[in-house]
């Protein structure tokens, strides 16, 4: 990872890391501790101001980024029990294809390996949803299985399937 480090004369530092396809996150040090965070969509663009922080803060955030409270697994390295499978909550997104089928029509299980253990909608919970529940935009599912399934549903939610049946 490359980070960019300017000078600001009379603010302080930029740093610049490229994030994503060319979109880079900036913040802004100034001299009397206040970080700005921005995003830049390319290189080109204008920065978008995101946040502002106090000195304090940023502290703050910067110690829950770096994970000195809490370490994430390396999934691919733990075993867990059960046997290789991992609990995810994946949202569907709006546009999704899936959105407005039902479980027996998206077939889910069939395209993914992935088990829906329960949806999320709002403030309500759908525990083991039905083959005639309808997936809508913003549900929050809750999926067992692999992290190649997991990552086969992603790609699912995204681009759809042939749907329906065998």
């Amino acid at each position: 990872m490359v980070i960019y480090e300017a000078d600001v004369p009379g603010v302080g530092k930029r740093y610049e890391v490229e994030v994503d396809d060319g979109e880079r996150a900036v913040v802004i040090v100034h001299h009397d501790g206040k970080r700005e965070l921005f995003r830049r969509p390319d290189p080109d663009a204008d920065a978008e101001k995101l946040f502002e922080f106090t000195s304090e803060q940023a502290r703050e955030v910067a110690t829950s980024l770096e994970g000195t409270d809490f370490q994430p697994l390396d999934l691919d390295a733990v075993d867990v029990p059960l046997g290789g499978a991992i609990i995810e909550w994946v949202e569907v997104p709006d546009g999704s294809p899936l959105a407005g089928e039902t479980f027996a029509d998206a077939n889910i299980g069939r395209h993914t390996g992935v088990t829906v253990a329960a949806i999320q909608r709002g403030d309500e919970t759908i525990g083991n949803p039905g083959a005639d529940t309808t997936l809508e935009p913003g549900d929050i599912l809750v999926v067992i299985g692999s992290r190649d399934e997991q990552d086969a549903l992603a790609s699912l939610l995204e681009t759809g399937g042939d749907g329906g049946g065998d």
